[in-house]
């Protein structure tokens, strides 16, 4: 896998495509291809290789096939080959996509898109998601509390600190999570509006035993501050997810 996103890395087209869905995520072909002085049929080859090497997702929204960046596969080239010989300040530089402007037309298009392969059954990953035990060991050691009931609370706690709350609003074991999300102990998002967070969780169509594991959030209008840490986040507890199911080690440990 490393090797299919060092090939997808080493062309400038795809360079500039990474670069132009940093700048402005979620953007059709249509969007992409202006930029670049090449064919229609020249920028999606490009993009396709970018979607498998998983440096990009896709969703489709009316008729419209967006594009989205993947921060997850730069967060395990980071931890791989960066952090180990970089200085702690350089974690800020793991996040390749734009800051959230607040004021930005999201229309109905999804905004942040995360997308991790983990070896592992989908009731595996399940399970990690809503057994407080596990969520402790990945999620900023934060435990789940939930009666897991659509229309009930949700929260995660950071000992005797309450961290986030909402509501369960759809859930399909183990296939589909989405919840309602709204900080309640992070400096700055005092003012935000709950946005939304989805999980899919869909065994992976070629490779037995491993599942592909999207999260969106979305619905954050009202909620730049909580899209900002989100957006730095996420990636790194879907990479401590995959971590402990594979390795049964947390992320932090050596």
């Amino acid at each position: 896998m490393e090797n299919d996103i060092f090939k997808a890395l080493s062309d400038p087209s795809r360079r500039l495509l990474l670069d132009l869905l940093h700048t402005s995520d979620g953007q059709a072909l249509v969007d992409l291809c202006e930029p670049l002085e090449m064919s229609r049929f020249g920028v999606m080859k490009h993009l396709k290789i970018l979607e498998e090497a998983g440096l990009i997702t896709t969703r489709k929204v009316g008729r419209e096939k967006l594009h989205y960046l993947n921060a997850v596969p730069i967060r395990h080239i980071y931890e791989r080959w960066v952090s180990k010989y970089a200085e702690p300040w350089a974690m800020g530089l793991t996040s390749l996509q734009n800051e959230l402007e607040c004021e930005m037309n999201m229309e109905k298009k999804p905004s942040h898109v995360n997308r991790i392969a983990i070896k592992a059954k989908p009731e595996q990953v399940w399970q990690s998601l809503t057994d407080p035990k596990k969520t402790s060991k990945f999620w900023f050691n934060c435990a789940v509390r939930s009666a897991w009931e659509v229309e009930e609370t949700f929260e995660l706690w950071n000992g005797e600190e309450k961290k986030a709350e909402g509501i369960i609003l759809e859930m399909e074991p183990p296939k589909k999570l989405v919840m309602s999300w709204r900080f309640v102990s992070f400096p700055g998002t005092e003012s935000d509006t709950p946005s939304r967070i989805t999980w899919e969780i869909d065994p992976h169509a070629e490779l037995e035993n491993v599942t592909l594991v999207t999260v969106i959030h979305d619905e954050f209008e009202q909620a730049g501050h909580t899209a900002k840490i989100l957006e730095n986040g996420l990636p790194i507890v879907l990479s401590g997810m995959k971590t402990l199911l594979e390795t049964g080690k947390m992320l932090s440990e050596k």
